[in-house]
């Protein structure tokens, strides 16, 4: 009853700091007025810090709480696919059939990659 309890206070409050720090960037005026822009930029960090954090969580062999509180909490509310998904689908709207090509795959593959990266430093730096 109490790992529980403390299991959703991690949850809850990386979620919340996730969710915060989504808000205050995607709040700001787009980069040079690009519909979705921020959404990249908030997905890139957001893997990043997963990749990072997969690396760390099993190089110090941490506790689950510590995954409920980045992985899941933190980062599963800093990244957004459902605002890639509505951005996409009102691109599609407006007939911009290429834009939503690019939105999607730039969000995807600099996803992938920036959480790649992440994996990458960290191991790098725990090997020095």
């Amino acid at each position: 009853m109490i790992k529980e309890l403390i299991d959703i206070l991690f949850l809850s409050i990386g979620a919340i700091g996730g969710a915060f720090i989504r808000y205050k960037i995607t709040s700001y005026p787009e980069i040079y007025g690009v519909m979705g822009s921020n959404v990249i930029i908030v997905n890139i960090i957001g893997s990043f810090i997963l990749g990072a954090f997969s690396i760390i969580s099993v190089y110090y062999n941490l506790d689950t709480k510590y995954s409920l509180f980045i992985a899941i909490g933190f980062c599963g509310s800093l990244t957004t696919m459902s605002s890639l998904a509505l951005e996409s689908t009102i691109m599609f709207e407006n007939r911009e059939i290429l834009n939503v090509f690019i939105n999607v795959m730039v969000n995807v593959s600099f996803s992938i990659l920036s959480l790649v990266g992440g994996r990458i430093l960290l191991t790098m730096l725990l090997l020095l």
